[in-house]
């Protein structure tokens, strides 16, 4: 071959270099054997610098002091030798702690031997946009079964957590009782303090409810001023019970808003299904007609409803 005549092997080499360097990714070539770093593309250069005799697990990770353990080279070769289709993963730079997809291939470079190629797209906003649409996902799903404003359950998942309770009762022959409870003259606390005092008001009665109760109890905003208790395994005495400590302690709350102390009293209603033969409706409005005739008989008491018995329907 003449001198002057241009290698072919150098023209294909440069060539496909040229086309690399033009790619808006990561691009690099490096030995399958030794892993060194033959060919790194201009996005890569400017990310990682230059080739300077590395290895691939030099240049492109951080503190590497060998191969890397998640390297799949071993996975772009057939057991013939020939090279495997392309391998397609994702990946988290561990030195600039960027997300890529990455691409994965043997290809034989243009001096005869195999060697692996991988393209590497920076997909960081796309993940982060996943992630955005995951934690949202998660707390509209929290959303639907909590009350925003108190943290505690809403009447969905009073509902929800109930029949769960309900059933274990009938297995077991538990009773369960309810406790429903609604803020006195909350219409006129809203109008002397504003709806932000009313709020600073229910999410301390809220607080309260969740530092009386046990965990198993079920503590749920049924809606405005009106809250209610579920209780797994308890009797009517211990429910009751448990209603006048609330009672006492809702008294004792001094709520400072806007430099005034808000004062709080509620009405009660208090009912229990003995082997857990009723259903959370049957529950539920017990429980309201014994809070009902709280109210009517002078509010800040407690009132017992016996409960329908009639099993619910499956």
């Amino acid at each position: 071959m003449d001198e002057n005549t241009p290698d072919l092997r150098d023209t294909n080499q440069e060539a496909l270099e040229t086309v690399l360097d033009s790619l808006d990714a990561l691009v690099y070539v490096a030995d399958m054997q030794t892993h060194e770093l033959l060919f790194l593309n201009a996005y890569g250069r400017a990310q990682c610098g230059e080739i300077n005799n590395r290895k691939c697990w030099q240049a492109l990770q951080h503190n590497q002091k060998g191969p890397c353990s998640f390297c799949n080279n071993h996975r772009l070769v057939e057991r013939n030798g020939q090279p495997a289709p392309v391998e397609v993963w994702e990946f988290r730079n561990t030195r600039n702690q960027r997300w890529y997809q990455c691409r994965d291939q043997a290809i034989h470079w243009p001096d005869g031997r195999l060697v692996r190629l991988e393209i590497a797209t920076d997909i960081t906003d796309i993940k982060d946009l996943q992630a955005q649409l995951t934690a949202a996902r998660l707390r509209a799903e929290q959303l639907a079964h909590e009350d925003e404003l108190t943290g505690l359950a809403n009447r969905r998942a009073l509902f929800t957590l109930g029949q769960r309770v309900l059933e274990q009762a009938r297995r077991m022959q538990h009773p369960v009782a309810l406790i429903s409870l609604d803020a006195d003259r909350f219409k006129q606390i809203n109008d002397q303090y504003g709806h932000a005092g009313g709020d600073a008001v229910l999410k301390a009665l809220a607080q309260t409810l969740s530092k009386q109760t046990r965990p198993a109890d079920v503590c749920a905003r049924l809606g405005g001023e009106e809250f209610a208790i579920l209780l797994p395994d308890t009797g009517l005495q211990a429910a009751r019970d448990l209603a006048e400590r609330l009672r006492q302690a809702i008294n004792s709350l001094c709520i400072a808003h806007d430099g005034f102390i808000v004062r709080l009293s509620c009405s009660f209603g208090v009912t229990v299904t003995e082997l857990g033969a009723a259903s959370m409706d049957q529950l539920l409005n017990s429980a309201d007609i014994a809070t009902y005739r709280a109210k009517h008989n002078g509010r800040d008491r407690i009132e017992v409803e016996p409960v329908n018995q009639i099993s619910p329907q499956e």
